[in-house]
């Protein structure tokens, strides 16, 4: 069925496009270049689809198939929507003139425009261009975000109390030390007193991270400390595994790569973060998402805490917030995810404009959130996934900074 889909998909957005080249271009031989090269491609993308092995996972050759099924397909289909648009204005204008003139037109259907065509051709190479952009550039765009977050029992002590978080990182995908190295002299060039990964360390196997043990071990550790979690990428959910011990030990070898690159692993358990004469509880939940693992346990993570302490929770997906968290009656202050990648695609103008994709499946899919006084924050990614570009939602490191909020 997927196979059918697929395949209407492509005759579709491939009619229509071969309709604007052919209209805006009488010159035989571009059309003739053109077709080629639709034909090349289709047939590699439908080839490395088949052969993808449930066995190992994403690979490099699965990241270039669907890095350029996208680059194609995705002008291919805006040039698509434009020239459907005209064949039903077309379909209505020839019925019109059909049943209303004394003389009927020759073609029913008006021909052609060849500017609507040499449009639809300019407007999707912006998409392609955008695409190009993000494989070559934009997936090492790195941000610095720094967000404030006010509370109104904020221990006085932790006024100022600065939180750098990194999320999915998925060392599977990299492929450019330099470009690694340059993200992480960032986090090191900002000022926290406490560090927090939320998940997905790995695209699936632990062996994907060996090659960055080193880098990722440079990362400053702060006066508090540096605390991790799990995501749903950390399970080796996503491939077929020859036994459920070689999936075990694989789960395995990933916890343990946490303290070797100076994380320390919570599973589900809390941790007091100490200054002065005041505290805060560090609470660390495995992964919990609707529709994907749900290890985390918050009861058991959240032994010996009160309404009353000041807890911030790390949860790699932000749907267990808006399912378990948001509303329950530890008053859990403040949550750190990560996750949605902001599907690594979209249109961003800071405090003006957020829009992607994701959006229509995560309420709560990047920056902050508030539901009566109590916060999550959703970090967009330090690498990337499947797609290997980033458009318009660049890679993040955050910085938050808690603020003691003063009642006037």
């Amino acid at each position: 069925m997927r196979w059918l889909l697929f395949f209407l998909f492509a005759v579709i957005v491939e009619w229509y496009s071969f309709q604007a080249v052919r209209t805006a271009f009488d010159n035989k031989w571009i059309q003739r270049i053109y077709l080629l090269f639709s034909f090349v491609a289709l047939a590699y993308i439908i080839y490395s689809f088949t052969k993808f092995d449930r066995n190992t996972g994403q690979n490099a050759n699965t990241l270039f198939t669907l890095g350029l099924f996208l680059l194609i397909y995705i002008p291919k289909l805006v040039i698509s929507l434009f020239l459907l648009g005209e064949d039903i204005l077309r379909l209505f204008v020839g019925t019109y003139q059909h049943f209303t003139q004394s003389k009927p037109a020759e073609a029913f259907l008006p021909e052609r425009r060849r500017f609507l065509s040499t449009l639809a051709l300019g407007i999707a190479a912006i998409p392609f261009a955008s695409i190009i952009y993000g494989i070559f550039q934009g997936r090492y765009n790195y941000k610095v975000i720094k967000q404030q977050v006010f509370f109104d029992d904020l221990p006085d002590e932790f006024d100022g109390f600065t939180l750098m978080q990194l999320s999915d990182i998925h060392s599977g995908s990299f492929d450019n030390p330099e470009k690694i190295k340059y993200g992480i002299d960032l986090i090191n060039e900002q000022d926290f007193d406490l560090f927090v990964f939320t998940g997905d360390l790995v695209n699936t196997h632990g062996s994907e991270m060996d090659n960055w043990v080193e880098l990722f071990s440079l990362i400053k550790k702060p006066e508090f400390g540096k605390y991790s979690v799990l995501g749903n990428h950390d399970y080796g959910e996503y491939v077929i595994w020859p036994s459920d011990n070689d999936k075990t030990l694989n789960f395995e070898y990933i916890k343990g790569i946490h303290p070797k690159i100076g994380f320390n692993l919570l599973l589900n358990q809390n941790v007091k973060i100490k200054k002065g004469n005041s505290k805060i509880s560090l609470i660390g939940v495995e992964n919990w998402g609707k529709g994907f693992k749900q290890a985390g346990d918050l009861k058991k993570a959240s032994e010996g805490l009160n309404k009353e302490d000041f807890k911030i929770l790390l949860s790699h997906d932000p749907s267990h917030w808006d399912l378990e968290v948001k509303e329950h009656p530890l008053n859990y202050h403040l949550t750190l995810s990560g996750h949605t990648h902001g599907m690594q695609f979209g249109i961003e103008i800071p405090g003006v404009f957020k829009w992607s994709p994701v959006q229509y499946v995560y309420r709560y899919w990047a920056g902050l959130y508030e539901n009566a006084s109590r916060y999550i924050y959703v970090n967009r990614g330090f690498g990337y996934h499947a797609y290997p570009g980033r458009v318009g939602i660049w890679p993040e490191i955050t910085l938050i900074e808690l603020k003691k909020k003063v009642n006037s």
